[in-house]
């Protein structure tokens, strides 16, 4: 298991990942790769691969978004989930994003990659330079909250979230 860039190689089992992404859309419908176009990544994925890891040099993004280095969890071969390492935070990142936004496929969670994709981003985030990363989820997100704290992640505040309604837990993790 290890956090790769992302890459052709993976076209398939990431296709299908996003096939299980749209199936929850309804209920989770602001997650990432909710709204890519299956027929798009069938017919140039290295395309999407190329803008994906443009990311980094804050390039094919929304202006307001900083560069962020895009990683993709695989074990044995198959696509298992994603992080994205902000390499620096802007006010709406230190309130409600962070610099470490990550998730898993569907039908992976609950086998402890959480857990793992969290632990391995970390040690980039330290890579990059990052001594203390901030890292958010929803009050409600119990799940990313027990992996947070498995991960050295201490409680600095609860604030509303004005764009969901639900409350966010902010935490910071040294780790230097």
């Amino acid at each position: 298991m290890e956090l790769v860039q992302p890459s052709a190689e993976y076209k398939d089992s990431f296709t299908e990942a996003v096939r299980e992404y749209k199936e929850e859309a309804e209920t989770e419908p602001t997650r990432s790769y909710r709204s890519l176009s299956l027929g798009d990544l069938e017919t140039d994925f290295e395309a999407f691969v190329a803008r994906e890891r443009s990311h980094a040099e804050g390039k094919n993004q929304p202006q307001e978004y900083v560069p962020q280095t895009e990683f993709w969890l695989v074990d044995g071969g198959e696509y298992i989930g994603h992080v994205s390492v902000r390499q620096r935070l802007n006010e709406h990142l230190l309130q409600i994003g962070g610099h470490i936004g990550y998730d898993i496929r569907p039908s992976e969670r609950g086998k402890g990659y959480g857990n793992k994709i969290l632990k391995l981003a970390l040690r980039k985030a330290k890579e990059m330079g990052i001594e203390k990363v901030r890292i958010t989820c929803d009050v409600d997100n119990i799940a990313s909250r027990k992996i947070i704290e498995k991960n050295g992640g201490v409680l600095d505040s609860e604030i509303p979230n004005p764009e969901t309604g639900v409350g966010k837990l902010r935490y910071w993790i040294d780790v230097t």
